[in-house]
């Protein structure tokens, strides 16, 4: 039964309030609906975590011995850099996942803090995939101006697993794209932008829609 309030004379019936504390099914609708989105956002965020850590094993066990010598990803900057973003980035997908699941109210702090850090990931494991891709692609093309000799004719093990770890990075990268998106309508959706104020500088505040 609704609850009646009388308004300029007339009665007003207000929707969805119960007598007894119970929510109404427009309320429950709206929990599942943020429960369900707060599972999908979790399982997004942990599948990055999978495939950073198949990448970084990969790379890590990405060395070949034979008659015409030894390397190993070890030899090249750019795949240690992926190692190490691919390990950056497994860690930040779990501890992000564990925020995201756990029901909380939405706050300025944390939506800036998972949006910027959600930008920077992409950033960093993106160009991780684009500075392993160029060394990759010299190792199978080479290039005469600089005398640099393709190296996966002899060392064809070696290029194969480095190209599947750049391919899964590069699939780790489109994930955070899609993260990235993710946290900055949650923030843009909910804060409006910094005002400004003319001559008085600019207001930090921002205006939660609800």
């Amino acid at each position: 039964m609704g609850d009646k309030r009388e308004k300029g004379g007339a009665t007003v019936v207000g929707a969805g309030v119960s007598p007894m504390g119970i929510a109404s099914p427009e309320e429950e609708e709206t929990a599942g609906g943020s429960a369900g989105v707060r599972t999908a956002e979790t399982l997004l965020r942990l599948l990055p975590m999978g495939l950073c850590i198949m990448a970084l094993v990969v790379m890590l066990e990405d060395a070949q011995t034979n008659d015409f010598g030894s390397i190993s990803y070890s030899n090249l900057g750019a795949f240690r850099y992926l190692v190490q973003a691919n390990g950056i980035c497994a860690g930040y997908s779990l501890l992000s996942a564990v925020v995201a699941a756990v029901p909380r109210p939405s706050s300025m702090p944390r939506a800036w803090t998972l949006f910027l850090l959600d930008q920077i990931l992409t950033c960093a494991i993106l160009a991780a995939g684009a500075m392993s891709t160029e060394v990759v692609y010299l190792a199978y093309k080479g290039d005469e101006a600089v005398t640099w000799s393709a190296a996966c004719g002899s060392f064809g093990g070696f290029c194969r697993k480095a190209t599947a770890a750049v391919a899964l990075t590069f699939v780790v990268a489109i994930c955070y794209a899609a993260l990235s998106l993710v946290s900055s309508y949650r923030l843009f959706s909910k804060y409006d932008a910094p005002i400004s104020c003319g001559g008085k500088g600019i207001e930090l505040g921002a205006t939660f829609h609800g």
